[in-house]
């Protein structure tokens, strides 16, 4: 079949909206036609087809050949609503772990993961796929929302040491038999939880030596650099499931690099997350005895100068808010000349500071969402 950029939109199986999913060899066979459409995708032939419908018929599923996979990978990021990164969706590293059988190979894939994508730094786009859900829904899960976050220690009703978006996975890791260090800091890197189907979860290890943190400084503030400040470098998002051709994988950690908003304007400065603001401006001698000053404002510029600064002096990968907008304009511009539309979402789009000075500000986007893709689905606490 010729290349079509208008058939790769025509083909696309929409997710959203629907109260039930399709069947899985309609699914494989418009997936299948979506390759067919796509310049540089795996061409499918004829026999392929023939193939994948003749081992759902007999065993109820089929299985991907390792350029699919990858393939269909990247197509899954390109489809991605909430990414403002999607102009890289080509240079995505897929690692095929859909051998691993136990819960100690998915450990170890894990952190091979970590390994790859961080790279000395030189941050890697990466999704690693483990192996796919069986005819019952059920696959293997991994229970963190990140394979490195902080712990959120449980000081009391209101108060939490570390990271209050934690707290409730701290409790379950607790909960099965994990030994925090004797002294608790407001950055403990938590275990990582992996489960199979019919079996209770397993509790291993934080990933230490293989997590890179980043110390924060002020490049211009010394007063800041007391608060002992640090992230880790690479966020690996691992509690969404993949869907690619009708085929589930609900374990399948994905990585790109950091825009620094994330860090500084939500994970710093959220009043539920760090709530670093009042503190910054205390140090920064701000006048907050009312909004108005915008003490808020300023202080938050200046944590996100500092995650630029340290992540830059680390020698770790990172992208500002303003680049990061503009290569998603450079994307929808890669994407309109390909024939295809841009779905997206405005409010995970534009960035939690200075959105009116990106040039995404007064654009639209449909949010709907289409295969492949990285999909929510049910948490296990």
């Amino acid at each position: 079949m010729a290349s079509c950029p208008f058939l790769a939109v025509s083909e696309r199986l929409r997710l959203t909206g629907r109260k039930k999913p399709l069947p899985l060899a309609q699914s494989a066979n418009a997936f299948l036609r979506l390759l067919q459409s796509e310049k540089g995708a795996p061409t499918p032939s004829q026999s392929r087809f023939r193939q994948v419908s003749q081992s759902i018929q007999k065993t109820g599923t089929y299985s991907l050949t390792l350029p699919e996979l990858s393939y269909g990978c990247r197509l899954a990021w390109r489809n991605s609503v909430r990414c403002v990164g999607r102009f890289f969706w080509s240079k995505l590293d897929v690692l095929d772990a859909r051998d691993a059988r136990t819960e100690e190979e998915i450990y170890q894939g894990c952190l091979h993961h970590l390994r790859h994508a961080t790279h000395h730094g030189e941050i890697r786009s990466t999704l690693t796929v483990f192996p796919p859900s069986d005819s019952r829904g059920r696959g293997p899960r991994i229970w963190n929302y990140q394979l490195s976050r902080y712990a959120g220690y449980r000081i009391n009703k209101k108060q939490v040491l570390g990271d209050p978006a934690e707290a409730e996975f701290t409790d379950l890791c607790l909960h099965l038999g994990w030994k925090p260090p004797k002294k608790r800091t407001p950055f403990d890197l938590l275990p990582i939880v992996i489960s199979l189907p019919g079996k209770k979860p397993r509790l291993f290890p934080p990933p230490k030596k293989v997590t890179l943190e980043v110390p924060i400084q002020h490049p211009a503030s010394p007063c800041l650099n007391s608060l002992h400040l640090r992230w880790v470098a690479l966020p690996v998002v691992s509690n969404m499931r993949l869907e690619i051709g009708g085929i589930s994988f609900p374990a399948a950690p994905f990585s790109g690099w950091y825009m620094e908003t994330e860090i500084g304007a939500r994970n710093f400065a959220d009043e539920n997350r760090y709530n670093l603001l009042p503190e910054v401006a205390r140090r920064l001698r701000l006048d907050t005895s009312r909004p108005s000053t915008l003490w808020k404002d300023q202080a938050l510029v200046e944590l996100n100068r500092a995650v630029l600064h340290s992540f830059n002096l680390a020698k770790v990968r990172i992208i500002d808010h303003h680049s990061a907008t503009a290569s998603h304009l450079r994307f929808e511009q890669e994407e309109a000349k390909a024939g295809r539309p841009v779905q997206g979402r405005w409010d995970w789009l534009i960035p939690p500071l200075s959105g009116s000075l990106t040039r995404l500000w007064n654009r639209s986007y449909d949010p709907t969402e289409y295969s492949p893709n990285f999909l929510p689905q049910k948490r296990l606490y």
